[in-house]
């Protein structure tokens, strides 16, 4: 019996294209400008995305529960990204960080990866896979148990 690996691409794919009623995303930045910039793409996609612009602020909201996915930039003013996983693992809450860079070396983005990032998207160059990504994200954090569970909920067409 052969055993095949899937990448990402193919899972995600393969997912449904509908996001279930009730998904709720977290944007985390402090640059007005890439704020808008996510939240018109998230919605586009189909997504609820509230915004904070502080990590502090990230952390009390993400504790809350009602967030299955974050996308975030590294590094704001008053810490980085990796609180957000912190908070998820203490808490036992399953949500996914997506993070939203624009200057990210290999390096960095290995490292992002193996500190519990779910993935990295380029803001320069992905801009349109952020939404991918970001349901990928939404659909793992499910499968840990965060959120409402989708086969309870009616879900909703994207179009």
């Amino acid at each position: 019996m052969s055993v095949t690996m899937q990448s990402r691409e193919e899972i995600c794919s393969s997912l449904q294209s509908n996001i279930p009623y009730g998904a709720r995303i977290l944007i985390v930045c402090d640059d007005d400008s890439d704020t808008q910039r996510l939240r018109s793409l998230l919605l586009d996609g189909g997504f609820v995305a509230d915004c904070v612009k502080s990590i502090t602020a990230a952390c009390a909201a993400a504790k809350s529960g009602q967030f299955q996915a974050v996308v975030a930039i590294p590094q704001l003013r008053d810490g980085t990204w990796r609180r957000l996983t912190d908070i998820a693992n203490h808490y036992d809450l399953g949500f996914e960080v997506v993070l939203w860079v624009h200057n990210f070396d290999l390096r960095d983005w290995a490292e992002a990866l193996e500190n519990g990032a779910f993935d990295v998207v380029d803001a320069l160059y992905e801009q349109p896979s952020v939404v991918e990504v970001t349901k990928c994200a939404l659909w793992a954090a499910y499968l840990k148990g965060a959120g409402p569970k989708p086969s309870a909920i009616l879900p909703h067409s994207v179009a």
